[in-house]
């Protein structure tokens, strides 16, 4: 364990985090996902995990310490839902609500289309797999700058 980092950041994931740089793209996905297959093709080249959590608990973790693009207008996306791509099911307002929390103010997540979600997660820097059984539970974060200033 260490202090001010949540216990969910496996050693693997915390070191992709700080290894990406400003505007590579991380993609957090759900059980359903193609994630092991789709993570060979990224810069990392392997599936990173964070187990036995929903898409939210993880998405809280990983937006505790990476800092999303504020130089796109939309620093995270959501898997849109096939044939229902304006419905946004509670797993995606529940990643909204961390992004929010996590921003200190409302970010709406963008939306992209499944098979376009897939041709953009293979470009990413790597995949983060959750234990989220429910659908829809896929999301691509890009990471974003801390200011000298910063603390």
């Amino acid at each position: 364990m260490l202090k001010s980092i949540d216990p969910f950041l496996n050693a693997d994931v915390l070191h992709a985090l700080r290894a990406m740089g400003h505007g590579d793209d991380l993609v957090l996905c759900d059980t359903n996902f193609p994630a092991d297959s789709v993570a060979r093709q990224t810069v990392l080249g392997r599936l990173l995990r964070i187990d036995n959590v929903s898409a939210s608990r993880a998405a809280r973790a990983i937006l505790s310490v990476l800092p999303l693009d504020s130089f796109v207008d939309k620093p995270a996306l959501r898997m849109e839902m096939v044939g229902q791509p304006n419905e946004i099911p509670a797993v995606q307002a529940e990643v909204q609500a961390e992004i929010d929390a996590a921003e200190r103010r409302p970010l709406p997540l963008g939306s992209i289309e499944r098979f376009a979600f897939y041709e953009l997660a293979k470009k990413s820097y790597c995949v983060i797999q959750t234990g989220e059984r429910r659908f829809y539970g896929c999301f691509i974060f890009k990471k974003g700058v801390i200011p000298p200033d910063a603390a």
